[in-house]
């Protein structure tokens, strides 16, 4: 009975134990003030960062002009399609129509009257008609200054008498770093004037499907069609990014939006206003990304830089004595980190300045080299005869020898890779696969010692070829 009662008891006193417990749930306490300020003074910038940008950012509404094909085109009834002329002239089956678009921009420039807008150039790089809608609702007719596809971006211009149409400021995006407060204005879908916040994700995007010219920021703030061209924003109020592309398997943003650098760009606005069109300055090397492997057996391990695995022949680099084989590191003063960075660098130099460049030939550091930029020329015009010498040097791995079948240990030098058609070394005969031992007859064993044997020679160059079995020795080829 005792027992029992004890029993009873106990339940009881459990019962009014949870009673109390979920009965009296804990009292709502308001944030701290201290809190609250935080927030508060966050908030503020926010609104303060907004009110600045807003009225410099646009929104660019364009139609393109474009054709298509009508199968019923010039023929005076459809029966005509089906028993008339099959050989209808195509001219009068082509009809144009018209196709509307829109993105964003910024206003990054005023001169007199004229104000310059900065956007993509997939927003308004093939428009026929651009209009651009200011923040009050006020439209002004565009006018396409200069588009580069390359990069991405383009410049348009309107005319207005207002001076208080603000122009935004840009900021220095090599101070950018993942973490840092973003926000992201624009168009999205066509609701003008939006702003989204978010962080900067990372920096330096240069993957191989993404543009060598633009190192991208990379960003979570709320991105989407229509934010094309507008600026990414930093908590000072700067631009430090034009919105560009985003990476998404649905259409709409998943957290991973793209901007283009605004350091990349600053002086493309200029060369828009004075040319129409980016200049890129051109050094005339073959750059290639290089393994780890490559390095060591070149002689710059642990160092960061640029491999010139090429040179063509008469272009500013070949004439100021950069030679293949060698390993840039700085340009300008400024430490060379990777291929992309180099080829970024190099564009932004303007044709007719003089570049210095630091290299290491055979691991050992050389004088600085002056090169006279020079304009880029088009592609078609850059030809593989004058690519010097023609082909990659590669290493003569275990792997590789297996694949040569070379069980000759005492095989020694490096193999012939990307062959160019026309180029010296397709004149020599040589082909993919094939392994040089020696240059001017001097041995060589590995890369280094190729690339300065290969430097030092003057005016002329053979090579000695081990090749199914045997040792041969090309022509003779003279630069």
């Amino acid at each position: 009975m005792k027992k029992f009662t004890k029993l009873i008891f106990s339940s009881i006193l459990l019962s009014l134990l949870a009673v109390s417990v979920f009965a009296d749930p804990p009292k709502k306490t308001p944030a701290s003030s201290e809190a609250l300020s935080i927030v508060s003074s966050l908030q503020t910038v926010f609104r303060s960062v907004s009110d600045t940008l807003l009225p410099a950012v646009v929104e660019v509404d364009v139609t393109e002009t474009k054709t298509y094909t009508d199968p019923f085109g010039g023929m005076t009834s459809p029966f005509e399609w089906f028993f008339g002329t099959p050989n209808q002239d195509n001219k009068n089956r082509q009809k144009e129509y018209e196709s509307k678009g829109l993105g964003s921009g910024v206003i990054v420039r005023n001169a007199g009257n004229t104000y310059y807008v900065l956007t993509n150039n997939h927003v308004a790089g093939s428009a026929t008609k651009i209009s651009i809608k200011l923040n009050d609702e006020r439209e002004f007719e565009g006018k396409l200054v200069g588009t580069d596809s390359r990069m991405d971006i383009a410049l348009v211009s309107f005319e207005s008498k207002d001076k208080s149409i603000p122009v935004a400021k840009l900021g220095d995006s090599d101070d950018v770093r993942p973490g840092d407060i973003c926000l992201a204005f624009g168009a999205p879908l066509g609701y003008s004037q939006s702003v989204t916040q978010g962080i900067v994700s990372a920096v330096g995007r240069s993957e191989s499907h993404m543009s060598a010219i633009s190192d991208y920021i990379q960003t979570d703030a709320a991105i989407n069609q229509g934010n094309s061209g507008g600026p990414l924003v930093n908590i000072y109020g700067e631009v430090i990014g034009i919105n560009t592309w985003i990476a998404s398997q649905s259409g709409g943003s998943q957290g991973l939006g793209f901007a283009i650098p605004i350091n990349n760009i600053k002086s493309s606005i200029d060369s828009f206003i004075k040319n129409g069109k980016v200049i890129y300055g051109w050094v005339g090397v073959s750059l290639v990304d290089v393994s780890k492997e490559y390095k060591e057996d070149l002689g710059v391990s642990d160092i960061d830089g640029a491999f010139a695995a090429e040179v063509f022949t008469n272009s500013p680099a070949f004439k100021a004595g950069i030679k293949p084989g060698d390993y840039i590191i700085e340009l300008n003063g400024k430490k060379v980190k990777s291929t992309n960075q180099l080829v970024r660098d190099v564009g932004t130099l303007e044709a007719g300045s003089t570049a210095t460049f630091i290299v290491l030939r055979g691991g050992i550091r050389q004088a600085p080299i002056q090169v006279k930029i020079e304009e880029r020329a088009k592609d078609a015009d850059i030809q593989n005869s004058r690519m010097w010498p023609g082909f990659v040097a590669s290493l003569l791995t275990d792997e590789v020898r297996e694949q040569l079948k070379i069980d000759d240990k005492r095989v020694q030098g490096v193999v012939v890779t990307n062959v160019e058609e026309k180029s010296p070394a397709a004149s020599l005969r040589l082909q993919n696969g094939d392994v040089i031992t020696a240059v001017n007859g001097n041995p060589v064993t590995n890369l280094k010692e190729f690339y300065t044997e290969l430097s030092n020679a003057k005016k002329s160059v053979n090579f000695d070829i081990y090749s199914n079995g045997g040792t041969i020795t090309t022509g003779t080829y003279k630069f």
